[in-house]
């Protein structure tokens, strides 16, 4: 997993996981792992998914070729309000974007460190297959 800036402003955390590397097969497959470890940790609530490629294909926008599935998997940590303004870092999501032969799994890191750990070692998880 690295770390970069995306358009030179916004701390992601990256991973490319070859399908070779993991048990999920799909998207679907991701997103039901990330259901699964979101289920684990009573203080972090499932939101929804949001699937950004049907979406994009609805409206009639721009894909980058490789990509044949991508979704957001939206939950909230929310362990304390301390400000009103935290809500703008809220609620939290893990991008799935299915590249064919691997996944590119994605997140802005969280002004919170448990978050961050949380969301490293989901991601990292991911691969399970030696």
């Amino acid at each position: 997993m690295k770390q970069t800036l995306l358009q030179e402003k916004y701390p992601v955390f990256v991973a490319e996981i070859d399908k070779s590397e993991t048990s999920c097969n799909n998207v679907n497959d991701v997103v039901a792992y990330l259901k699964a470890k979101i289920a684990e940790m009573a203080k972090v609530q499932f939101i929804s998914v949001f699937d950004h490629y049907a979406h994009t294909k609805n409206i009639g926008g721009e894909i980058a070729e490789g990509i044949v599935g991508a979704v957001d998997v939206i939950f909230c940590f929310g362990f304390a309000l301390p400000n009103s303004q935290v809500l703008a870092v809220r609620p939290r999501s893990i991008g799935v974007a299915d590249m064919g032969s691997k996944f590119v799994v994605s997140f802005l890191e969280a002004p919170m460190a448990p978050a961050n750990l949380a969301m490293e070692t989901w991601v990292k998880g991911l691969r399970n297959k030696n």
